[in-house]
């Protein structure tokens, strides 16, 4: 039996309507201004100049670097956070979104204290094994990953919890191991949340500015992204910095528009 869903239609009170479409304005007028004013009489020589290229190419190298990263850690942490009791647990998923309200200068400045020279387990990666992490490309990848895995733990740990475990428990019920069922089962089931924390957090990561520039500076070449190279450009040249922004803004619609049409789908 087929029940045909109802659409009910009723009317939007202006009360409501007037001040969402002045926050749609609100968050849609700078970026067409942005389309706008950009220089695109330019736009091929400002794109081709070696600083761009330089900066485009570590910031996609990085972005993804530190993707893998967050994949490889936040995916155990999310199952954890979801499937598992353990005391604490309510703290543990306070500090892992953390970093999603901490200003990221506050992030950078956390990171050199812990990860630096003389910090907390630097001073001991640089005695051991001569790894100095702070103002280098390492810890640009370091920086992004930092503030960009909450969005992938938040994910996954959604899709493990809208996931049915009982699947999980007829693997188990058949002979599979924890492991196995996890691997056959678990990450097949929730591989749209994956996919969607990691575009997420891909995306998080290649626009980092201030977690980046505190903790590995802003060398061109080895640590300046393309929000660093923005920042650097709109002091010389305006111009630039509105082409900069101008591709960070072709690269964030075309993410979020695939997010949202390929692994969350389109509402009815």
């Amino acid at each position: 039996m087929t029940t045909a869903r109802r659409v009910v239609r009723t009317r939007i009170p202006p009360v409501l309507v007037i001040p969402a479409l002045v926050g749609l304005a609100f968050l849609v007028l700078p970026l067409i201004g942005l389309v706008i004013r950009s220089p695109w009489s330019t736009l091929i020589d400002q794109l081709s100049t070696a600083e761009v290229g330089d900066a485009l190419r570590l910031s996609l190298v990085c972005a993804t670097s530190a993707t893998v990263i967050c994949l490889v850690l936040g995916v155990p942490l999310a199952w954890l956070l979801a499937r598992t009791t353990f005391p604490g647990r309510r703290i543990a998923r306070a500090f892992v979104t953390v970093p999603l309200v901490l200003p990221p200068v506050v992030g950078g400045v956390a990171l050199l204290l812990v990860f630096g020279r003389r910090g907390v387990v630097g001073q001991y990666l640089d005695s051991w094994f001569g790894v100095s992490l702070p103002f280098t490309t390492a810890g640009v990848v370091v920086a992004e990953a930092f503030v960009a895995m909450p969005f992938l733990v938040i994910a996954v740990e959604g899709a493990l919890r809208g996931a049915d475990p009982r699947f999980e428990e007829a693997a188990a019920t058949l002979g599979a191991s924890r492991w196995m069922a996890f691997r056959r089962v678990t990450l097949p089931t929730v591989a749209p949340g994956i996919a969607a924390g990691a575009v997420l957090c891909w995306a998080r990561a290649l626009g980092e500015f201030g977690a980046t520039i505190t903790f590995a500076g802003n060398y061109p070449g080895t640590t300046q992204t393309m929000p660093l190279a923005v920042y650097l450009a709109l002091e010389r040249d305006p111009d630039s910095a509105a082409v900069l922004s101008l591709v960070l803004l072709a690269v964030s619609i075309v993410i979020l528009v695939s997010l949202r049409d390929r692994w969350i789908g389109p509402r009815a």
